[in-house]
């Protein structure tokens, strides 16, 4: 289904409502986006960074929940019936993935793309594999409940992809990463558009999820240099034992 389709459904809601749905939404924004910060500011593969990682996820579902009804979202198939939005949505976080690792053959070999991505890439190096694992599926989907669900709809008429997607990257700016508010940027627009073309957040949450696995899978990899070499002038990255 295209991305500029938009499925009608009658989500209205009454002015207290979204008044309420948007002041929920001003204070979680501002309160995760400090978490976030904070998370990525904590020791690698440490208990305060799991701790504290867990604490934005919880924060976001926490504001999403609260802050009134989300909706899953529908489809159109080619009998003209509504579906739940599945096989897209898991096909376009394979592509993404796909659009990331090429970008990262281009990024290692540029140093401050490179530095970026390598400073995100130690949690998942110096981590738990299943914790780190867990995290990152933990906090896709508490991103998606709050930004393509909560804040979507806060939003109302007022280009919700583009505000959204702003609010997404601006947040992401408390990691002080620019790797990262780039693909704030970049994903959460796509996520956006899928928000907008299925009327809910079963498809942005798929695809998400499944980007973010294999890019905790598969990119590390790319940056670990081989054993007693540097690596665009920082310490190695040394493959697990």
């Amino acid at each position: 289904m295209p991305l500029t389709h938009v499925v009608r459904l009658d989500h209205a809601e009454t002015p207290g409502v979204r008044r309420r749905r948007r002041q929920v939404v001003a204070a979680v924004s501002v309160g995760g986006a400090a978490l976030l910060g904070r998370s990525l500011s904590t020791p690698p593969g440490s208990k305060q960074f799991y701790l504290s990682t867990a604490a934005v996820a919880a924060t976001w579902t926490a504001g999403g929940l609260l802050s009134g009804p989300l909706h899953l979202g529908w489809i159109e198939s080619r009998d003209s019936t509504l579906r739940r939005p599945v096989l897209t949505p898991l096909a376009t976080g394979v592509g993404a993935f796909a659009v990331f690792y090429a970008g990262g053959l281009v990024a290692r070999r540029v140093p401050v793309l490179g530095d970026a991505v390598f400073r995100v890439l130690r949690f998942a190096e110096e981590g738990d594999d299943r914790l780190v694992m867990a995290t990152t599926l933990v906090n896709g989907l508490a991103e998606e409940v709050f930004f393509r669900g909560a804040l979507y709809a806060a939003l109302g008429d007022a280009s919700p992809v583009l505000a959204s997607t702003g609010v997404y990257a601006l947040a992401t700016t408390t990691t002080r990463n620019p790797a990262l508010v780039l693909a704030a940027g970049v994903m959460g627009t796509l996520f956006g558009l899928q928000r907008r073309a299925s009327g809910g957040i079963q498809a942005p949450v798929i695809t998400h999820l499944t980007w973010s696995a294999l890019m905790v899978r598969f990119l590390p990899p790319l940056f670990r240099a081989p054993a007693g070499h540097e690596h665009a002038g920082r310490p190695d990255l040394q493959s697990k034992p």
